[in-house]
């Protein structure tokens, strides 16, 4: 199973006030924000941005870690992180864009677009891509 929220620590900013933002498994994200629920929005979008920056330079995608004292859970914006899903579970059974349009009976260029953390794909479009592979999304509230 695949989860997509990472711990995150936000560090006062004795000097300017506010907190700095980081995350442990996502070294790159790194932000910051006046008050806790800024820096959460902030962490959002800071961490969704790492992601689709490590989907283009074909990187490796962090394992979450669970959280710390202190710390709080930040979770990647659902879109980004369905093609996250994808793009691990593509990189895991070794399949191109190629081999997947075809078993998708598509053109590469839909899948990837699919993968595309900037391009708008509607959710039935990344459930049939990860059905095709033999994966499947589950939403949990939490």
């Amino acid at each position: 199973m695949n989860r997509f929220t990472y711990p995150v620590t936000l560090t006062p900013d004795v000097a300017d006030g506010g907190f700095t933002v980081s995350f442990r498994d996502v070294p790159e994200a790194i932000t910051q924000g006046d008050t806790v629920d800024e820096c959460l929005t902030e962490a959002a979008d800071c961490l969704e941005e790492a992601m689709a920056g490590r989907i283009r330079r074909d990187d490796e995608l962090p394992t979450p870690s669970e959280c710390k004292k202190g710390e709080k859970s930040v979770p990647v914006p659902m879109q980004t992180a369905m093609k996250a899903a994808l793009y691990q579970a593509m990189k895991e059974s070794g399949i191109s864009k190629s081999e997947l349009a075809r078993k998708m009976s598509t053109q590469e260029n839909v899948v990837r677009r699919i993968l595309d953390p900037y391009h708008g794909t509607k959710v039935p479009a990344m459930e049939r891509a990860l059905f095709t592979l033999g994966k499947h999304a589950e939403l949990h509230v939490t």
